[in-house]
């Protein structure tokens, strides 16, 4: 018995080692997490918070020239800041470092037209503690005139050109035209519409804009993100652009290439590294004219074919602003038109014999016109 109880005691032991050996390998017991309070969170957050922005408000609408009084309210009398930074439409504009919390922005700020970003930064210690930012609208400070047409002459257009842009150089009209397929570079004769000369862009490719710079010729594609620079005497293919923007009209003013996007921006491009080096937002009194499409300078402005709109925007290259509106209704007749005729687009000037010429997609006649008011 005392061998089988020997065996036992042996047995009884080394079940214990086993279940000790499992308890302390186990997953240790977990402490219980503490929880945080959300009040707390938000009293910590809100102890971060120095200033509160009491003026302009979200969208305020201003007119060109403009001041804007931007207030600053603390949360706080025990929360002071050091100094307050305010910026306008990026650019800072002033430090207050002590009450009264607010300053006048000058007119200077407000000088073009468009959607600004007001933000004031509270710092203390050398850190910043909260930034506010609110957005404002810029609109025109004038009423746009008001101007019809007069059709001094006409001349014959291909009827199959959905055009998308046109330049007229030394008595040379240049027309790029779009659709897929169907997109080309072309040199047409004024007087008769034919076409001299005829690039065809890759099937791939739906052109749109055209614009002269120098002795080379710009073409930019609609959602295809690439341009083309060409030889303006043979239409040889210099070099190859590109923008993240969508590509629609073109025009050259000086030594820049400015173009729209099918918005209200238009961006000025230097034009040997395409690059954007500035931009402007077309504002008329009472909205945004969106849509620009063709694009000419004439006269210092800019005219804007509006994209499925019988209007053409005169728009100041500074400011962003619309001087007036050319109605167009009815210059082709219903009776010229067919099932495929498109909008009105394409405009091109003549400097030396002050001639303006407008045309549209898929229309069978170019025309000379003269404002009327």
């Amino acid at each position: 018995m005392r061998g089988d109880y020997q065996k036992f005691f042996v047995s009884f032991l080394f079940m214990l080692l086993i279940a000790w050996t499992i308890s302390c390998s186990g997953t240790p017991e977990k402490k219980p997490e503490t929880a945080v309070h959300p009040a707390s969170v938000l009293m910590d957050e809100t102890a971060m918070k120095l200033i509160k922005l009491i003026s302009p408000e979200e969208n305020t609408a201003f007119r060109l020239k403009d001041r804007v009084k931007v207030v600053i309210g603390l949360t706080g009398k025990d929360r002071v800041p050091d100094s307050v930074m305010i910026y306008f439409d990026g650019k800072a504009v002033k430090v207050i470092k002590s009450q009264p919390w607010e300053y006048t922005i000058p007119s200077d700020f407000t000088g073009t037209t468009g959607r600004k970003s007001l933000k004031v930064t509270a710092y203390k210690g050398g850190k910043s503690h909260n930034t506010i930012t609110r957005f404002m609208i810029v609109y025109s400070d004038i009423v746009p005139g008001k101007y019809g047409y007069k059709v001094i002459h006409t001349y014959p257009h291909d009827r199959e050109a959905f055009t998308q842009g046109l330049v007229y150089d030394k008595g040379v009209l240049f027309e790029g035209t779009g659709q897929e397929s169907g997109s080309t570079l072309r040199e047409v004769e004024l007087e008769t519409g034919k076409v001299v000369r005829q690039h065809n862009l890759d099937d791939s490719l739906f052109g749109e804009g055209i614009a002269l710079f120098r002795d080379r010729i710009y073409q930019v594609t609609w959602r295809n993100k690439v341009g083309f620079i060409y030889e303006k005497s043979t239409f040889k293919l210099i070099n190859k652009v590109f923008y993240p923007m969508e590509g629609w009209g073109m025009t050259t003013i000086g030594d820049k290439i400015v173009m729209s996007d099918g918005t209200n921006v238009l961006y000025s491009f230097e034009p040997e590294m395409f690059t954007v080096v500035s931009k402007i937002e077309v504002y008329d009194n009472e909205k945004k004219v969106d849509s620009l499409n063709e694009l000419e300078y004439i006269n210092g402005e800019i005219w804007a074919n509006i994209w499925m709109n019988d209007h053409i925007a005169r728009i100041d290259p500074v400011t962003g602003k619309v001087l007036g509106y050319i109605d167009m209704k009815g210059i082709l007749s219903e009776q010229e038109r067919k099932s495929d005729t498109d909008v009105l687009n394409g405009i091109a000037y003549d400097p030396e014999g002050k001639r303006i010429f407008v045309t549209g997609k898929k229309w069978p006649k170019l025309y000379e016109i003269k404002l009327t008011e």
